[in-house]
């Protein structure tokens, strides 16, 4: 019996020594004293505020491959989004939702329906001109999905007056937001109860905001040459055939369609019927453009 109990011991003493040895160690992300979002404080003093952002933080900084994916995709996407959101006067943070929207990926949809970098659903995009169908969706278009939200943005902060509160409804939905504001009789987005995964939202927002600013601090080692650069070596054709071979115009511009579709993400099929006879800019890839 004693040498069994040795045994144990010894076996415990072991495992112990290699899991300080070879298993990763876990820290606890730092939170700066101060922060804000869109110009606005948040108020770090208040406890639930603190453990809320940490949750978010520790969620995110342990997502490791996603949360590089996302820090890698942040040089391409945002060198075509934040000339938009300066042209609406949407304050640059509103990028790192667009971050915590799609992880930065054009061509994600969510399993309720949302498309695209900015995840807009389809009764929104239409509201907001966009064309939404099965061969063409331009909740793909990068640039005018971006108009789209942006507009949508503008309108919510000029309701609520309130960046945050403008963040939050494009989660949750205005209405929505308006009548828990009402309901609860408080006017901050730190003050109001909100389903869950509205009131995780700015928390998710706030922690990729501080890890694309400062990466090194959270465990990222990236390095400039890292990062995907924008695709700007290209040139835009018209098109208005009917119907349109998405496959023949590729070839007939000297590329190929999985190329046209790695530009024009809003070309969703081989084919458009285009029976209203519709003009289509479509970004055309260089000779040079893959290298």
């Amino acid at each position: 019996m004693k040498h069994i109990v040795l045994l144990i011991c010894m076996l415990g003493a072991y495992i112990s020594t290699v899991a300080q040895n070879h298993f990763a160690k876990v820290y606890i992300p730092p939170i700066p004293q101060t922060l804000e979002f869109a110009g606005e404080s948040v108020p770090l003093d208040n406890y639930d505020t603190r453990e809320s952002l940490r949750r978010e933080l520790l969620a995110t900084c342990y997502l490791h491959s996603r949360t590089m994916l996302t820090l890698l995709n942040t040089q391409r996407y945002f060198a075509i989004i934040e000339p938009i959101m300066e042209k609406y006067g949407i304050p640059s943070d509103f990028k790192y939702l667009c971050m915590a929207e799609s992880g930065l990926d054009p061509n994600v949809v969510s399993v309720a329906g949302a498309a695209g970098l900015w995840q807009l659903m389809p009764a929104t995009g239409r509201k907001y001109g966009l064309e939404v169908g099965a061969d063409i969706d331009e909740r793909y278009h990068i640039e005018k999905a971006t108009e789209a939200a942006c507009r949508y943005l503008r309108e919510s902060y000029e309701r609520f007056g309130s960046w945050t509160l403008a963040a939050a409804a494009y989660n949750l939905g205005d209405a929505g937001l308006s009548r828990r504001l009402k309901q609860q009789g408080v006017a901050d987005y730190y003050d109001v109860y909100l389903p869950t995964e509205t009131m995780r939202y700015i928390f998710r927002i706030l922690s990729l905001k501080m890890i694309t600013e400062a990466p090194y601090n959270y465990g990222y080692m990236l390095s400039n040459a890292d990062y995907y650069k924008p695709l700007t070596d290209y040139r835009v054709v018209e098109v208005s055939d009917v119907p349109i071979d998405w496959s023949q115009f590729a070839q007939a511009n000297g590329t190929s369609y999985k190329m046209l579709r790695e530009l024009n993400h809003w070309i969703r099929d081989y084919e458009y019927s285009n029976s209203a006879g519709k003009t289509y800019a479509v970004k055309i890839p260089n000779a040079d453009f893959r290298k």
